[in-house]
């Protein structure tokens, strides 16, 4: 039953999209078909039952249309019962750098999630239950990756989680490829190649345990040549310590 739940999944998530134009909607079914971290979120059971969600560089925000689809298959008798309820969402908010990404958002979700036009070392974060990053902080300096990643262990309530996705620079040949490739998708978008700035596995958990994180690391690279993990990082709980 999982495949054609699945399928069905991407299908509805990527639907909302065909109001933003042909490319938005085929950008949304290849990539929510082809990266392995968009199913993980259910099978994995990574989110809180109940969240204010924060997607930070949420693109077009794929990862909110897909979780207002789960709830929607849910509420519909159509989940897996093998895999944990999708969140309730008490609110989501987005924020992308990109105005043609935060535009076809826009079209796609309406009123459904909130997308803000902004830089995520400055916008304002909130208050939030879940924070969701995916493939963002390597495009800014290491200082702005700390603060920022500082300024989301502020924003999050105890005992509320962080979900990083990270390249890691020790991982030789595959590293290597997921380099390259960000660097060719980013200039074919039309925007200038920008400097990256890695760091090896280790050190983000380093910087995320030194933060006040506990930190579990999953791989996120299956189907593909790359060397990406994510990092379920959980705010700990003030009154369990």
């Amino acid at each position: 039953m999982i495949e054609p739940v699945k399928r069905l999944l991407v299908e509805t998530a990527a639907a909302p999209y065909r109001r933003a134009g042909r490319f938005a909607w085929h950008f949304a079914r290849g990539k929510l078909e082809s990266d392995p971290v968009f199913i993980a979120l259910f099978e994995r059971n990574l989110l809180p039952k109940r969240a204010r969600l924060l997607d930070l560089g949420c693109g077009q925000g794929l990862v909110a249309s897909l979780l207002l689809a789960a709830r929607s298959l849910h509420e519909a008798g159509l989940w897996p019962p093998d895999w944990a309820p999708p969140p309730r969402l008490d609110g989501v908010r987005g924020v992308e750098l990109m105005p043609a990404d935060v535009a076809r958002a826009r079209q796609a979700l309406a009123e459904r999630a909130e997308i803000v036009e902004g830089d995520v070392r400055f916008a304002d974060f909130g208050i939030a239950d879940a924070v969701v990053v995916l493939d963002v902080l390597h495009y800014m300096a290491y200082p702005d990756q700390e603060t920022v990643l500082r300024r989301i262990r502020n924003a999050l309530t105890p005992g509320g989680v962080l979900l990083l996705r990270v390249g890691d620079a020790e991982a030789g040949l595959p590293f290597l490829a997921s380099f390259w490739v960000d660097r060719l998708v980013t200039f074919l978008r039309g925007h200038r190649l920008p400097a990256l700035y890695c760091r090896p596995l280790r050190a983000w958990r380093s910087l995320l345990e030194d933060l006040g994180f506990s930190v579990e690391a999953i791989p996120m690279s299956e189907g593909t040549p790359f060397a990406n993990v994510l990092l379920a990082a959980r705010k700990e709980d003030v009154h369990r310590a």
